[in-house]
Protein backbone atom coordinates (compact mmCIF):
# COMPACT_ATOMS: atom_id res chain seq x y z
CA UNK A 1 0.00 0.00 0.00
CA UNK A 2 1.64 3.51 -0.85
CA UNK A 3 0.41 6.03 1.60
CA UNK A 4 1.44 9.73 2.92
CA UNK A 5 4.44 9.19 5.43
CA UNK A 6 4.01 10.33 9.12
CA UNK A 7 6.34 11.68 11.55
CA UNK A 8 5.69 7.73 13.50
CA UNK A 9 7.30 6.65 10.29
CA UNK A 10 10.98 8.03 11.06
CA UNK A 11 12.30 5.15 12.99
CA UNK A 12 11.62 2.93 9.86
CA UNK A 13 13.10 5.42 7.60
CA UNK A 14 15.94 6.07 9.38
CA UNK A 15 16.76 2.11 9.78
CA UNK A 16 16.27 1.88 5.95
CA UNK A 17 18.43 4.65 5.49
CA UNK A 18 21.34 4.57 7.66
CA UNK A 19 23.01 1.80 6.06
CA UNK A 20 23.50 3.76 2.79
CA UNK A 21 25.44 6.71 4.96
CA UNK A 22 27.22 4.41 6.99
CA UNK A 23 28.40 1.98 4.05
CA UNK A 24 27.58 3.54 0.29
CA UNK A 25 27.31 6.54 -1.38
CA UNK A 26 23.71 7.05 -2.86
CA UNK A 27 23.76 9.82 0.04
CA UNK A 28 26.63 11.77 0.99
CA UNK A 29 25.79 12.34 4.33
CA UNK A 30 28.46 10.67 6.10
CA UNK A 31 26.93 10.46 9.85
CA UNK A 32 23.22 8.82 10.56
CA UNK A 33 21.02 11.72 11.13
CA UNK A 34 18.92 10.05 13.76
CA UNK A 35 15.30 9.13 14.32
CA UNK A 36 14.32 12.60 15.40
CA UNK A 37 16.15 14.52 12.75
CA UNK A 38 14.56 12.40 10.12
CA UNK A 39 10.29 13.39 11.58
CA UNK A 40 12.19 16.82 11.04
CA UNK A 41 12.44 15.79 7.89
CA UNK A 42 9.11 14.26 7.10
CA UNK A 43 7.31 16.55 8.33
CA UNK A 44 9.31 19.95 7.47
CA UNK A 45 8.94 18.29 3.57
CA UNK A 46 5.63 17.36 3.81
CA UNK A 47 3.75 20.95 3.36
CA UNK A 48 5.02 21.65 -0.07
CA UNK A 49 6.21 18.27 -1.35
CA UNK A 50 4.99 15.01 -1.44
CA UNK A 51 6.71 12.04 0.90
CA UNK A 52 5.49 8.70 0.37
CA UNK A 53 5.63 5.21 1.64
CA UNK A 54 5.64 2.03 0.63
CA UNK A 55 4.14 -0.53 3.37
CA UNK A 56 3.11 -3.83 3.88
CA UNK A 57 1.97 -5.64 6.68
CA UNK A 58 2.17 -3.00 8.45
CA UNK A 59 5.81 -2.44 7.46
CA UNK A 60 7.95 0.27 5.97
CA UNK A 61 9.50 -1.07 2.83
CA UNK A 62 10.36 1.85 0.89
CA UNK A 63 10.06 5.97 0.94
CA UNK A 64 10.24 8.16 -1.61
CA UNK A 65 9.93 12.14 -1.41
CA UNK A 66 10.43 15.21 -3.55
CA UNK A 67 12.39 18.11 -2.07
CA UNK A 68 13.55 21.99 -3.49
CA UNK A 69 15.64 21.68 -6.17
CA UNK A 70 17.26 25.23 -5.30
CA UNK A 71 16.02 28.29 -3.19
CA UNK A 72 15.66 31.13 -6.22
CA UNK A 73 11.57 31.62 -6.26
CA UNK A 74 12.37 30.71 -10.34
CA UNK A 75 13.08 26.97 -9.77
CA UNK A 76 9.53 26.79 -8.12
CA UNK A 77 8.69 24.42 -11.59
CA UNK A 78 11.38 21.54 -10.88
CA UNK A 79 11.53 19.44 -8.10
CA UNK A 80 14.66 16.97 -6.82
CA UNK A 81 13.29 13.20 -6.09
CA UNK A 82 14.81 10.66 -3.53
CA UNK A 83 13.64 6.95 -3.23
CA UNK A 84 15.26 4.51 -0.51
CA UNK A 85 13.66 0.78 -0.48
CA UNK A 86 14.88 -1.58 2.88
CA UNK A 87 17.57 -3.98 1.37
CA UNK A 88 15.26 -7.05 1.60
CA UNK A 89 12.37 -5.44 -0.61
CA UNK A 90 14.49 -4.29 -3.20
CA UNK A 91 13.62 -6.58 -6.86
CA UNK A 92 10.25 -6.38 -6.49
CA UNK A 93 8.91 -3.86 -8.44
CA UNK A 94 8.31 -1.51 -5.45
CA UNK A 95 10.46 1.42 -6.16
CA UNK A 96 8.96 1.38 -9.70
CA UNK A 97 5.59 1.96 -8.56
CA UNK A 98 6.33 4.19 -5.59
CA UNK A 99 8.67 6.67 -7.19
CA UNK A 100 5.77 6.55 -10.31
CA UNK A 101 3.42 7.54 -7.85
CA UNK A 102 5.91 10.39 -6.19
CA UNK A 103 6.08 11.63 -9.66
CA UNK A 104 1.95 11.40 -10.70
CA UNK A 105 1.68 13.67 -7.64
CA UNK A 106 4.40 16.28 -8.34
CA UNK A 107 2.96 16.69 -11.90
CA UNK A 108 -0.42 17.22 -10.25
CA UNK A 109 1.15 19.97 -8.29
CA UNK A 110 2.15 22.05 -11.18
CA UNK A 111 5.81 21.00 -11.19
CA UNK A 112 6.98 20.56 -14.72
CA UNK A 113 10.48 18.98 -14.62
CA UNK A 114 11.51 16.43 -12.05
CA UNK A 115 15.65 15.22 -11.43
CA UNK A 116 17.64 12.88 -9.85
CA UNK A 117 20.66 13.08 -8.44
CA UNK A 118 22.97 9.99 -8.30
CA UNK A 119 26.17 8.99 -7.38
CA UNK A 120 28.43 7.18 -10.42
CA UNK A 121 28.76 4.71 -11.73
CA UNK A 122 25.48 4.19 -9.67
CA UNK A 123 24.64 1.35 -12.04
CA UNK A 124 21.46 0.05 -10.25
CA UNK A 125 19.78 3.95 -9.80
CA UNK A 126 20.76 4.74 -13.59
CA UNK A 127 19.03 1.84 -14.41
CA UNK A 128 16.14 2.70 -12.15
CA UNK A 129 15.78 6.24 -13.25
CA UNK A 130 16.45 5.77 -17.44
CA UNK A 131 13.19 2.72 -17.02
CA UNK A 132 10.98 6.15 -15.34
CA UNK A 133 11.71 8.06 -18.54
CA UNK A 134 14.60 10.09 -17.12
CA UNK A 135 17.30 11.09 -19.11
CA UNK A 136 21.54 12.10 -18.27
CA UNK A 137 21.25 15.94 -17.83
CA UNK A 138 25.01 16.06 -16.78
CA UNK A 139 27.68 15.65 -14.54
CA UNK A 140 29.69 17.22 -11.56
CA UNK A 141 33.03 15.72 -11.54
CA UNK A 142 34.43 14.98 -8.00
CA UNK A 143 31.69 16.61 -6.48
CA UNK A 144 31.88 14.62 -3.19
CA UNK A 145 34.61 12.71 -1.01
CA UNK A 146 33.23 9.65 0.85
CA UNK A 147 34.82 6.19 1.91
CA UNK A 148 38.15 7.71 0.82
CA UNK A 149 37.78 8.49 -2.37
CA UNK A 150 36.24 11.37 -4.75
CA UNK A 151 32.72 10.75 -6.58
CA UNK A 152 31.00 12.15 -9.49
CA UNK A 153 27.54 12.96 -9.80
CA UNK A 154 25.29 12.49 -12.18
CA UNK A 155 21.80 14.42 -12.88
CA UNK A 156 19.27 12.53 -14.33
CA UNK A 157 16.24 14.88 -15.76
CA UNK A 158 12.39 13.67 -16.58
CA UNK A 159 9.99 16.36 -17.96
CA UNK A 160 6.62 15.79 -16.32
CA UNK A 161 4.26 18.11 -18.38
CA UNK A 162 5.10 20.63 -20.97
CA UNK A 163 5.69 23.62 -18.95
CA UNK A 164 3.01 26.62 -19.28
CA UNK A 165 4.08 30.11 -20.02
CA UNK A 166 3.38 31.93 -17.49
CA UNK A 167 3.00 29.14 -15.16
CA UNK A 168 0.62 28.86 -12.82
CA UNK A 169 1.83 28.74 -8.93
CA UNK A 170 2.92 24.88 -8.01
CA UNK A 171 0.18 23.68 -5.43
CA UNK A 172 1.08 23.17 -2.17
CA UNK A 173 1.23 19.24 -1.45
CA UNK A 174 -0.57 20.24 1.77
CA UNK A 175 -3.51 21.56 -0.91
CA UNK A 176 -3.38 18.76 -3.15
CA UNK A 177 -4.15 15.96 -0.93
CA UNK A 178 -7.34 17.57 0.30
CA UNK A 179 -8.54 17.17 -3.83
CA UNK A 180 -9.78 14.16 -5.32
CA UNK A 181 -7.46 13.42 -8.14
CA UNK A 182 -5.07 12.91 -5.06
CA UNK A 183 -7.70 10.31 -4.32
CA UNK A 184 -8.13 9.12 -7.57
CA UNK A 185 -4.17 8.57 -8.04
CA UNK A 186 -3.88 6.47 -4.65
CA UNK A 187 -6.83 4.28 -5.37
CA UNK A 188 -4.80 3.37 -8.53
CA UNK A 189 -2.13 2.77 -6.92
CA UNK A 190 -3.76 0.53 -4.44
Amino acid sequence: MIRIATGADADAFHAIYAPHVLEGVATFETVPPGVTAMRERVLGRLEQYPWLVWEEAGEVLAYAYASRFRERAAYDWIAETSIYVRSDAQRRGIARKLYGTLLDALRLQGIFQAVGVITLPGTTSVAAHEAMGFTPAGVWRQAGYKLGQWWDVGVWQKTLAEPANPPVPVLRFRELRELPAWRTLLARTG
